[in-house]
């Protein structure tokens, strides 16, 4: 049987390497060894490829905009037994969907004879006229005309009112100096007054006729571009829904579902168009049952996001989540570490402890606050140790993967003390961490402003725009041939700071050893907790409470 033209053979040997017995879990994996090797025939093919030109960043003096990519491979076993690899890349790759080594898109909307080129040029069209139309003299003749009509009648209605508030004082400061005025002389002044106003009124209703008709013509050119306007929004939301409903996916049983029934109509942008869905939809057309995948990113990392070259990465939630809970139906995968409590053994250690408050060693692993699936936390295990304790009881919060210290209120009164002191920035904390990499200098400060990766949480991404502000100062403790140890001193308190401060390469370049969000996982993520000062709202003293990383022995300082 002849194989599919996107069935690529292994160039390297994969024999005594064993299939797994379930498929790759999405969303947080190891890969597969069978996927590593799948990678690395992909990337020699990027290093050696004479196919495009598309400019990721590697090569000086190389022409276009850097684009980094995102790359997916997927090992897939054919019906006679023969093992292969399947390529595929997210979005487009040097402006085009289509290249001879990888798998197509599962609806190419760039096709010259498909519906979306058509509306495309419908929309071109539109758009042309539009401009064409706000460019029009006739059209920029009248609003002129409105706004030089609208300004001599407000000169000359307020000429005529300064006018008449002249005359109106004239008349005053004659009576007044002529107190035996003639009932004809005071008619006389009546009568002036009267006819001023008369006067006023005409000539308000005379610039209220010609500006109604300045105003009409304007109206009938502005009414023209917004109805071109409604069109142009009436059909791009109609081309928008028909794209949606053409991307259809396919999963082992031959059933398909599209973008607007996965994501109940309201599909976020560039669904679809990743790398995961396009390997798997071409498997399910072509009878290839998929054993394993990966992805990895090729190129410079993007100015918002943290992307390592050549580094594994799981497929994003927001876009693909919804998509890829279709296709894998039915088949078995691995197991989600998102359900497994590896926290559940550990066990909190109170560092100091009084009648209205406390602090305690968080172990890494354990969550602050209870989750989705996993309710087993810092908070739910003090709740039941505390019964009596009223508030939130935490005054702040780690990240699961970090450990330390942890500030925790006994009562509603001391929380709201000590969580004022937290956003007036009285409350100092700082942290170790081991980096995977060498800052170029020995101390700083990061300021990166950061918010929430819509697409991808609880990933964060560096934002000027949106981004709340972070700044974190630091300094290397320790550098040697193995570690660099650095020590944080966050003055804000924004998810995943310090992480994304390391990472970012606009921060330090360097991740911190075992983040594997931002970094490359490791037995635990290297960051901890370790000193924490406060002013005790009950006892009026300064406090300063610490505990000795479990990576790292330090000398602390008073």
């Amino acid at each position: 049987m002849e194989q599919p033209t996107h069935f690529i053979p292994f160039t390297t040997s994969i024999k005594g390497i064993s299939i797994p017995e379930k498929f790759t879990f999405p969303f947080f994996y190891e890969p597969h060894e069978l996927s590593r090797r799948a990678a690395m025939d992909l990337q020699t093919y990027l290093e050696q490829q004479t196919d495009f030109d598309h400019n990721f960043g590697l090569r000086e003096n190389q022409s276009g905009f850097v684009i980094g990519k995102m790359f997916g491979v997927l090992v897939v076993q054919t019906a006679s037994g023969e093992l292969g690899q399947l390529w595929a890349f997210s979005g487009k790759l040097a402006d085009q969907n289509h290249w001879p080594k990888f798998v197509p898109t599962v609806y190419d909307m760039l096709s010259d004879k498909g519906y979306f080129k058509k509306e495309e040029l419908v929309l071109n069209t539109l758009n042309e006229k539009i401009i064409q139309k706000e460019a029009s003299p006739e059209g920029l003749e009248a609003k002129a005309n409105k706004e030089l009509l609208h300004n001599i009648a407000s000169k000359e209605i307020a000429a005529y009112k300064l006018l008449q508030k002249q005359n109106k004082q004239r008349r005053a400061d004659f009576r007044s100096n002529n107190p035996d005025l003639s009932d004809e002389a005071l008619h006389h002044l009546i009568q002036e007054s009267q006819m001023e106003n008369i006067r006023l009124r005409h000539l308000q209703l005379e610039w209220k006729t010609k500006l109604e008709a300045a105003q009409a013509t304007f109206h009938r050119w502005e009414q023209e571009i917004e109805s071109l306007k409604e069109e142009r929004r009436q059909r791009s939301a109609q081309l928008q829904n028909q794209l949606f409903s053409e991307y259809t996916f396919l999963n082992q049983f031959g059933a398909t579902k599209n973008l607007l029934d996965l994501f109940e109509g309201n599909p976020p942008a560039g669904a679809g168009e990743c790398a995961a869905p396009k390997l798997l939809h071409y498997a399910f057309q072509h009878q290839l049952t998929p054993i394993a995948m990966a992805e990895f990113w090729w190129g410079q990392s993007p100015k918002s996001e943290i992307r390592k070259h050549q580094q594994f990465y799981p497929a994003c939630t927001g876009k693909c989540a919804p998509i890829l809970s279709h296709m894998l139906e039915g088949i078995p995968l691995e197991d989600n570490p998102f359900l497994v409590n590896e926290g559940q053994t550990k066990t909190l250690e109170i560092v100091y402890e009084d009648a209205f408050l406390m602090v305690i060693n968080k172990p890494e692993s354990l969550l602050s606050t209870p989750g989705k699936s996993i309710k087993d936390s810092v908070f739910t295990r003090l709740k039941k140790q505390y019964p009596e304790a009223t508030g939130p009881l935490l005054v702040h919060r780690l990240d699961q993967a970090t450990s330390g210290l942890l500030l925790i209120a006994k009562t509603q009164e001391i929380h709201k003390k000590l969580q004022y002191q937290f956003i007036s920035r009285k409350i100092e904390k700082k942290y170790i961490a081991i980096l995977e990499g060498i800052p170029q200098n020995n101390s700083g400060t990061i300021d990166l402003p950061l918010r929430v990766d819509l697409d991808n949480r609880p990933h964060q991404i560096v934002c000027e725009t949106y981004g709340k502000p972070a700044k974190t100062h630091w300094k290397i403790l320790q550098k040697d041939e193995k570690n660099v140890v650095v020590e944080f001193k966050p003055i804000t308190g924004r998810t995943h700071q310090l992480r994304v401060h390391a990472a970012h390469s606009s921060g330090l370049n360097s991740p911190i050893k075992g983040d594997d969000l931002y970094g490359s996982k490791a037995d635990r993520l290297y960051l901890h907790a370790y000193e924490l000062i406060f002013w005790h709202p009950i006892l009026k003293k300064r406090m300063l409470l610490n505990c000795n990383p479990p990576f790292y022995k330090m000398q602390i300082e008073y």
